[in-house]
């Protein structure tokens, strides 16, 4: 699905429908905490920003990523740590105008490599196309974090489409960081997008499968929704067992989100 729209036009677009929300912000705002513990609205944007940088990077001068990302695949957490720290001593606006060059910057690296050129990332190298997934995954996720914040909906789009990608390209990702060995069988993914077109990834004839509104299970992969608030079915034990630890990223996976803690 994911080489069915511009996944780079993707994720310049999805920057600017974030931006238009963060614009809207008032200064005291920046310092609402958010779902995610310990982090402020301002922690979202700064973290976004420096990952942003780094994509950026990664995609235009490879060997400066690798000094500046030295023990990152190590410590991931601690590396995404001590990269947004430099950017919380900025007030909002330059906070805000940092995060838009370095957003554009990203973007227009990675828009002049082919979709399969690949490219270094903290623990091993990805398409230039994954990479974007993976920016639009930093999006989805830390956006849904400041637009729960502050109490505005969110229009989700068939853009999600790259990220529902993404999270079945990574499934292993849940089982890995928990330090679990991940299972050889193959699953079936099956989801609706937002304009109600069907999204099908994997063996038609998997036992394991996954089903449900792809805005869901971008929300499951990004740990933005507990899995009771969810409609994503589960088909088999294996199916079931991983969407209790589906997450589509490498870091530690937090403490997620509480049944019913937004309704």
């Amino acid at each position: 699905m994911s080489a069915s729209t511009d996944v780079y036009a993707d994720l310049k677009t999805e920057g600017e429908v974030l931006d238009k929300i963060v614009a809207s912000l008032d200064p005291a705002q920046w310092d609402l905490q958010t779902p995610a513990p310990g982090w402020t609205i301002k922690h979202q944007v700064a973290h976004l920003s420096s990952t942003a940088r780094l994509a950026g990077i990664s995609a235009s001068d490879p060997d400066l990523f690798a000094k500046v990302t030295v023990g990152a695949d190590k410590d991931f957490d601690g590396a995404v740590a001590a990269l947004l720290t430099p950017y919380l001593s900025s007030s909002p606006t330059d906070l805000l105008a940092r995060w838009r060059a370095e957003r554009d910057e990203a973007v227009k690296a990675l828009s002049v490599l082919p979709p399969a050129q690949m490219v270094p990332w903290v623990a091993r190298q990805i398409p230039a196309s994954a990479l974007a997934c993976a920016g639009l995954m930093e999006l989805f996720a830390h956006g849904q974090d400041i637009a729960d914040t502050i109490g505005v909906p969110r229009e989700y789009t068939d853009r999600i489409g790259h990220l529902t990608w993404f999270g079945t390209r990574n499934r292993d990702f849940g089982y890995l960081v928990r330090g679990l060995t991940p299972p050889e069988v193959e699953f079936r993914y099956e989801f609706t997008a937002p304009s109600g077109i069907r999204w099908e990834f994997g063996p038609a004839d998997a036992e394991n499968r996954i089903t449900g509104p792809a805005v869901d299970f971008c929300m499951l992969i990004t740990r933005r929704r507990n899995r009771a608030d969810l409609a994503i079915q589960a088909t088999g034990a294996e199916a079931n067992r991983w969407v209790d630890i589906a997450q589509a990223y490498r870091g530690s996976p937090g403490p997620g989100r509480e049944p019913g803690q937004f309704k």
